[in-house]
């Protein structure tokens, strides 16, 4: 067999030799393989695979930065070896437990070819070979029964796309009844902890001929109408939304889906609450994080950290000794953070939150408190700690996250590991969901200060929940909004066209010597000619600025010819076109290349980077913006620079990056940018809305242009109704002041 790389599906057969590696957790192993007078390595998951075993698998070549070309297999068929000197060489390599080479010996001269059927399904003939007794024996049948039993399962899932990745799991819940239990209710397979897709388990279920209002399908239909609902933002769906989508779904009749739930709520599995006098269903997962929240919350207000006495007279000396003064608003919320538990501190551009959190920031370390700064994404941090002059991390990282087999979030820092710290100042707080500010309040020490800031104006969180909005309205906890726009920010077009926007104004548009500009266009190849022709041209040959570190470009949206797909295109082909020496890859709907801008789009906490210093370490966040150095097609390996350190993704994580020339609004939350540049037009109805403009708006610095029809701007500004989000903190706060 030729071993040149590349993507085409390769089948290699062969005896394994030997095994260099396995994780007994999600069943990769490294193996060596003789195949066709070579020796060759495998890798993939191949879970219980043994010295000795035949194999027939299906891959393709790779070149390993570390140990050069090897097989990845993406499906492997297994099976037992037949001829006296694999059997022997399966038995003597500690496949099964008990068994060294000298016991194989005696078994193989014993049974010949017939010693793997014997030793799995005859065990009172085993335990007459001298030194295995009877229980030895029963053991050695039921590891040879797990092998199979595992193998089986491996096939048997395959037939409905399942992967061996995913039947590991599955195996690890369900062991040797896995298949009986899947053919008993193949809906078992939704459990979270496996990841299997509701559409998956439904297809088995056809595959077995299963009525549409089967009980085990209708109740699985109402978990996963509720899980799909959390990437709507919502932690719960009215009790009547929930039984008409479900039913709609599986198209059976409402009544079969209320028996289904009805009989869930008894046991716990979802939870039903009453709000502004409408029935509510939680998933349990959600209904735990708001109520704790609530409860914490609450906790937080009987028992407030230690109260800071004389912050007048402070607050009075920084304002002669730094030559500061504050407004009224500022000073109160000044005070509110000293003097009480917890306090949120709210407000628009250029209304002094940062010279308000850098005094509060001050006092409580004058006074001998250990403060810790945090926010949701790595970009945000890295702009409060330029603004504050502080360290500041991710909260995943002051969390000290892990990942399990699953890659799901774990934190070491939770309610048996408090953090260490005095006060907590969290930014950009409208963009943390209700499980991460679970986790947060799960690590806060009892006796810990809470200073939350962010803008309730903007964009709520990707994940589920409302957290700032929802602790705003309950009315429970101290808030402070700064309204006045201080003077050195009023000559900011930009500042106070966003006020505004949230206040249900029509901004300024006809102003040509500011740093906010409209250009009128109503054509959409117009708007986006005119919006590569900015960035591409016009904004470098005017200001200087350059669309690799200085201009953005935002969408509302990821398609058409305005969304961010379509632009990133536009502008690649204009600014980096394809070249015979620049190498490139392609990834998702990209292609990148050498010299592209690129964005993370997921924080990857196992990314190794290093700066030029020679300092190293792991981790690059959801919104990391860098350019891309080196792309290396052979090894599928690719150098990004992200401002002073360059990070090495290899295959799998590069999956994690896009083009960056154009992005969507809601992925520039906790970014500012020197120039942005938005498309206005009218994009789908859920799309035109004010806080999404707003959002865009308020993400510029030194200048904002926007590009489209003014109808369409007037419209966005005009419809305030905010992305409905189904919550229940909010009743559940309002319930404990009660």
């Amino acid at each position: 067999m030729s071993m040149n790389e590349n993507n085409e599906l390769y089948e290699l057969s062969g005896q394994v030799e030997s095994i260099v590696f396995r994780n007994e957790e999600n069943g990769y192993t490294v193996i060596e393989l003789i195949g066709e007078n070579e020796m060759i390595t495998a890798v993939g998951t191949m879970p219980l695979i043994s010295v000795g075993e035949q194999v027939k698998l299906y891959g393709t070549y790779k070149n390993h930065p570390s140990y050069g070309q090897q097989f990845v297999a993406t499906a492997c068929e297994r099976s037992m070896p037949e001829n006296l000197d694999g059997i022997l060489k399966y038995l003597s390599s500690g496949a099964i437990k008990g068994v060294g080479p000298a016991t194989a010996q005696r078994l193989v001269k014993e049974f010949g070819a017939d010693t793997l059927s014997v030793l799995e399904n005859d065990p009172v003939r085993v335990a007459k070979i001298k030194g295995i007794s009877t229980d030895k024996a029963l053991d050695i049948s039921n590891q040879l029964k797990q092998v199979v039993g595992i193998r089986e399962l491996m096939v048997y899932l395959s037939g409905f796309n399942i992967n061996a990745k995913a039947a590991v799991a599955i195996w690890k819940c369900f062991g040797n009844l896995a298949i009986r239990c899947i053919e008993d209710n193949p809906f078992v397979l939704c459990d979270e902890r496996l990841n299997i897709s509701f559409d998956t388990a439904d297809a088995i279920a056809r595959h077995q001929d299963r009525s549409l209002d089967d009980r085990f399908r209708v109740r699985a239909a109402l978990s996963h109408v509720l899980n799909h609902n959390k990437l709507n933002g919502h932690t719960c769906l009215p009790y009547d939304k929930l039984i008409e989508v479900t039913a709609k779904m599986l198209s059976i009749e409402p009544l079969s889906v209320e028996s289904a739930l009805k009989e869930m709520l008894e046991e716990g599995s979802l939870i039903s609450e009453y709000i502004s006098e409408k029935e509510f269903i939680f998933a349990s997962s959600m209904h735990q994080s708001e109520t704790y929240i609530s409860a914490r919350i609450q906790m937080l207000m009987r028992y407030p950290a230690m109260r800071i006495d004389g912050v007048d007279e402070k607050i009075e000396y920084i304002e002669k000794t730094d030559n500061i003064k504050y407004a009224e608003l500022q000073k109160k919320a000044i005070k509110e953070a000293l003097t009480k538990g917890m306090l949120i501190l709210t407000g628009g551009p250029g209304t002094g939150k940062t010279t308000t959190l850098n005094a509060i920031i001050r006092l409580l370390k004058e006074n001998g408190q250990k403060v810790c700064l945090c926010a949701p994404t790595g970009r945000a941090a890295q702009r409060m700690s330029a603004l504050t002059n502080e360290e500041a991390k991710t909260i995943h990282r002051l969390l000290e996250v892990s990942f399990d087999i699953e890659d799901r979030p774990q934190f070491k820092k939770n309610e048996h590991n408090m953090l260490n710290c005095d006060a907590i100042i969290v930014d950009e707080v409208s963009m943390v969901d209700c499980v991460l500010f679970e986790s947060l309040m799960r690590a806060l020490p009892l006796s810990c200060r809470l200073i939350l800031v962010g803008d309730c104006d903007q964009l709520p969180s990707v994940g589920a929940g409302n957290v700032l909005s929802d602790l705003i309205a309950s009315d429970t906890v101290p808030v402070v909004k700064l309204k006045e726009i201080f003077r050195q920010s009023l000559s900011s077009l930009i500042v106070t066209n966003a006020h505004k926007i949230v206040n249900g104004e029509t901004p300024t548009l006809n102003e040509t010597n500011s740093d906010f500009f409209f250009m009128q266009k109503s054509n959409t190849e117009d708007i986006a000619f005119t919006i590569a022709d900015l960035c591409t041209r016009r904004l470098k040959n005017t200001y200087g600025y350059s669309c690799m570190s200085d201009i953005q470009i935002l969408s509302p949206t990821r398609k058409g010819i305005l969304g961010t797909y379509e632009l990133n295109n536009r502008i690649q082909s204009i600014i980096n076109p394809k070249d015979p020496s620049k190498r490139e890859i392609s990834v998702n709907y990209f292609c990148l290349r050498e010299g592209d801008k690129v964005m993370q789009n997921k924080n990857n906490y196992n990314i190794n980077w290093v700066k030029e210093n020679g300092e190293f370490g792991e981790g690059i966040f959801n919104g990391d913006i860098g350019i891309l150095e080196e792309v290396n097609p052979s090894s599928k390996l690719i150098k990004v620079r992200f401002d002073d350190k360059v990070a090495l993704y290899d295959e799998d994580s590069i999956a994690d990056l896009e083009l960056s020339y154009a992005c969507t609004v809601h992925k520039s939350q906790g970014n500012e940018f020197e120039a942005v540049v938005m498309p206005v037009h009218h994009f789908a109805p859920q799309l035109m809305y004010r806080n999404l403009l707003y959002t865009a708006v308020t993400r510029a610095k030194k200048m904002l242009i926007l590009v489209g029809d003014q109808s369409a701007i007037i419209k966005m500004v005009n419809n305030n109704k905010r992305i409905l989000r189904f919550s229940g903190l909010k009743e559940f706060l309002t319930r404990s002041k009660d």
